[in-house]
């Protein structure tokens, strides 16, 4: 591990300290400026000479504010004479924006995996991406973790007698398959269409929920519009019970109070791969940093990523029956 350097921007400091204490490392500091013009300066405060230089960032709010310093990291790590460069983007916002469904309507998932790619990087580390479409975006290797394990490891431990898992769309239904597989339990999928940012339909529920407990399974919560909505409808098909589990909880705009605060929602569970929200003390937050240490470890090593997920990433799984229709 001494030839590794990991630094940190600001939007998850706390995250990368998590990696290093699992890999045994220190985090080396940086220091992030920004100038009464409001453009951001960024020095990296430990020597990356022929070293293999990781960047740890999420692009959380304020997004861009984050993916600009993460570029003006890479550029300083790439001018410093880093032997290698990796960005670890535990989430990686720009995957929504991943294919042309509108005229003129700008790419974004591409566009900053190009930008990624010019300023230097040379590997690219990431959780659960929102489209599995956007790694071919990157020229660079790219890892692609899961946290779908670790959310298991947590229902495990609770009664999931009568318990079925729920997907909110049918786009999420391989992964929430997957998820089921590894519970022992039955899935089912809302049929979802979103009206806008902040505001979906979902008109019906395929597979047998009712009298059940529903695991909802989601792969990133923002404002929880499509959350609430699938909870109403899945009281209305008779659900007893409803917990959540996402592996991104970003939980923009009024999603804590909507959440917390909902008397159908059991609990909430999700992974660190961006900052918990301070005013929710009840939120269940499961560790990925473990399992991003490793992916360092490994990649370091010339070792095996992939076989990390052996059994729980979907490309190693067995083939899973398809939902009814």
């Amino acid at each position: 591990m001494n030839q590794i350097v990991v630094f940190s921007g600001s939007a998850h400091p706390q995250f990368a300290d998590a990696i290093c204490d699992h890999l045994g490392i220190r985090r080396s500091p940086a220091d992030t400026q920004r100038f009464s013009n409001d453009c951001l300066q960024v020095q990296l405060l430990d020597n990356c000479r022929q070293r293999d230089v990781y960047i740890v960032q999420p692009l959380v709010p304020p997004t861009q504010d984050h993916l600009m310093e993460l570029l003006l990291m890479v550029d300083a790590a790439r001018g410093a004479s880093a032997a290698s460069i990796t960005v670890v983007i535990p989430h990686y916002a720009y995957a929504r924006s991943d294919k042309k469904d509108a005229s003129r309507i700008s790419i974004g998932g591409r566009l900053v995996a190009d930008l990624l790619e010019t300023a230097g990087v040379n590997r690219v580390v990431t959780m659960t991406l929102h489209a599995p479409q956007v790694h071919g975006f990157f020229a660079v290797p790219l890892d692609h973790l899961t946290g779908l394990g670790e959310l298991a490891d947590y229902f495990r431990g609770t009664d999931l007698t009568d318990a079925v898992v729920v997907s909110p769309d049918f786009g999420n239904a391989k992964t929430a398959s997957q998820f089921a597989r590894l519970l022992g339990l039955p899935v089912a999928a809302g049929s979802k269409q979103r009206k806008a940012d902040d505001r979906v339909v979902i008109d019906a529920i395929v597979g047998d929920v009712a009298g059940k407990r529903a695991i909802v399974l989601d792969d990133e919560i923002a404002t929880g519009g499509s959350i609430l909505e699938l909870v109403s409808m899945l009281q209305q098909q008779g659900v007893t019970d409803v917990s959540v589990a996402c592996t991104h909880g970003l939980f923009t705009g009024k999603a804590v109070e909507r959440l917390r605060d909902h008397p159908g929602i059991r609990e909430v569970v999700t992974t660190d791969t961006v900052p918990a929200p301070k005013d929710w003390p009840e939120l269940r937050v499961r560790s990925v940093a473990p399992l991003f240490a490793e992916a360092i470890a490994r990649i370091h090593a010339g070792e095996s990523v992939s076989s990390l997920f052996d059994g729980v990433d979907p490309t190693h799984a067995p083939p899973q029956p398809k939902l009814p229709l």
